[in-house]
């Protein structure tokens, strides 16, 4: 059994220091070089080969009927099942997939997390 009072010199020794966290939502720290976030599409760079569903492990890349000129399909990504591996965006000869550094996707509404 653990004696009483033997954690008062470790409080008073943390009085004077700095908070070890921070708070959240309103102080964020910097990211890490590399780190894999949210997917960016660029859909003016896309040509529509499908490579990018294709290769996807996870199968969150989909390519669906594309309402515009020049293609016939294009990408549609579920942020719900992606795995952030940038595979989709390795294989992409065009560039025009990027992963950013952003990490906040929580949302209320599940088809705010599919990008076209």
């Amino acid at each position: 059994m653990a004696r009483p009072g033997y954690m008062i010199p470790e409080l008073l020794g943390r009085l004077g220091k700095k908070p070890v966290t921070v708070l959240y939502p309103y102080e964020k720290l910097p990211t890490a070089p590399g780190l894999r976030g949210k997917i960016k599409f660029h859909t003016d760079k896309c040509i529509g080969c499908g490579m990018c569903a294709r290769d996807c492990p996870s199968g969150a890349c989909v390519m669906v009927e594309f309402k515009g000129e020049g293609r016939k399909k294009s990408p549609e990504f579920n942020l719900d099942r992606c795995t952030f591996c940038e595979q989709c965006a390795e294989s992409c000869p065009k560039d025009a997939i990027e992963l950013t550094g952003e990490y906040e996707l929580a949302h209320f509404k599940k088809n705010e997390l599919i990008i076209r």
